[in-house]
């Protein structure tokens, strides 16, 4: 008997505490009545302070709650539910005090429940990395940090909690819900089929001649102070809605070209991108859209002056072994029209000459090609002339500037011996009197 009685204490204190039914069934002490140890008339041992007494058994943490719904938690598995507990949300928000520890938890669990809605609404998965629309090539942006504009509805792009693309070729940034609403096909396709600016000062036509309506996507305006203000582009001359035109400045190439005028001006969304990716491109030819330019910009003329020698130093490098080991020529990579030509400017050219820029850094190219061919290269210099009038002096180049280069057989002569001369150029004399003995020997031959 005395083995059975502490048989069944040790079970009654070691209870399992999810067996629903120790609150049913009577406790086996109870019907035995108090033990010896216990005070007459006081109640009989419960099992489960037995189960809650810390020196005779483990706390199982089943006092707390666990699987219940905590306080403040929106559980929502659709786009309604979770809409519902947005708005509830909110006006939780709105009736905890200001500045508060519950108000600051409560904006967080909104944020969470946005950030949920927006997965279920545009689920990053089912999102395609590369899109193409109208010839824009749209790659998803990985930037979560970065807050940027969409250029269709105008609002911002929040890459925390948005989807957003970015076209390649004409940086056009769009929310992924906008791509499907864009009608404007892709600016560099244009510059790829028709690389040329508008050369007319802002040749406006009048909103009559466009409907009244905006240029780009048609939606009306007016010139009126209203929600639908009309908004002028300076390049193009046409007038848009403010979703269209956001007011950007750019330097306009016709003003640059006629006025010398580098103040930025108002233009469209378009025009800009179009401009950004016009600006590097050499499709302005000076000397026929207007050749005055050169008499009233002196910086043109030492420009031009230094395009010149550096197209006469070319051949020099071409057949120069160390020359092309040292890749010279790359010095003017990101110029690659002045190894090319000497008339054609990009916009960035003339921005540079206006500031300055270009003047200097072409100026140390100069310097160093000409270092190589007169100084450091053997080769090169084996190349040079020796004037054939005076017989006298170092050797000359055709880009020193006190030489003067024959246009017949491109010998090169001092200046003032070459002015000096009223007789013709001793090689070309030297070279039509080989001909004709070359030409007399083929007869005598017949």
């Amino acid at each position: 008997m005395e083995y059975n009685d502490k048989l069944a204490r040790f079970r009654q204190g070691h209870l399992n505490p999810f067996n629903k039914s120790r609150e049913e069934e009577p406790c086996e002490d109870a019907e035995r009545g108090p033990s010896k140890g216990s005070p007459p008339g006081s109640p009989p041992p419960r099992p489960e302070l037995e189960f809650r007494s810390a020196d005779r058994v483990m706390d199982l943490g089943v006092s707390e709650d666990h699987f219940s719904r905590p306080v403040g938690l929106f559980l929502a598995s659709d786009i309604q539910q979770l809409r519902q507990a947005i708005e509830e949300c909110k006006q939780v928000i709105l009736e905890l005090p200001e500045n508060s520890d519950k108000q600051k938890d409560a904006v967080v669990r909104l944020i969470h429940l946005r950030l949920k809605l927006q997965e279920l609404k545009d689920p990053h998965e089912e999102e395609p990395n590369m899109r193409i629309i109208l010839e824009h090539r749209f790659y998803k942006e990985k930037s979560k940090s970065v807050k940027q504009m969409c250029d269709k509805c105008s609002t911002f792009i929040w890459g925390l909690i948005q989807t957003w693309y970015t076209c390649t070729g004409c940086y056009y940034r769009c929310h992924s819900k906008c791509l499907n609403l864009i009608t404007k096909p892709c600016v560099r396709s244009k510059v790829s089929h028709q690389a040329e600016y508008e050369l007319t000062i802002c040749p406006e036509a009048g909103l009559d001649s466009q409907d009244y309506r905006c240029a780009e996507c048609r939606a009306p305006i007016s010139l009126r102070a209203s929600s639908s203000e009309a908004r002028q582009c300076d390049y193009t001359g046409q007038y848009y809605c403010s979703n269209c035109h956001w007011n950007d400045l750019a330097v306009i190439p016709s003003r640059v070209i006629h006025n010398w005028d580098f103040e930025p001006r108002k233009v469209s969304r378009c025009s800009m991108r179009y401009l950004a990716l016009m600006v590097n491109r050499p499709v302005l030819k000076l000397r026929e859209i207007n050749p005055l330019l050169f008499n009233y910009v002196e910086e043109l003329v030492e420009i031009r002056k230094l395009r010149q020698d550096i197209l006469l130093m070319k051949p020099y490098f071409i057949t120069c072994k160390e020359a092309m080991e040292a890749r010279l020529l790359l010095q003017l990579q990101d110029r690659q029209h002045f190894v090319e030509n000497d008339d054609m400017y990009s916009l960035q050219d003339l921005l540079d000459v206006s500031s300055s820029r270009l003047s200097c850094s072409l100026t140390d190219v100069h310097t160093m090609f000409a270092k190589h061919i007169k100084l450091d290269c053997e080769r090169c210099q084996a190349k040079g002339f020796v004037c054939e009038l005076c017989k006298e002096g170092d050797i000359l180049f055709p880009f020193d500037s006190h030489t003067s280069v024959c246009q017949e057989c491109a010998a090169v002569f001092h200046r003032d011996c070459y002015y000096d001369n009223s007789t013709s150029c001793p090689r070309c004399s030297r070279m039509n009197l080989r001909k004709q003995v070359q030409e007399e020997g083929e007869e005598q031959r017949q």
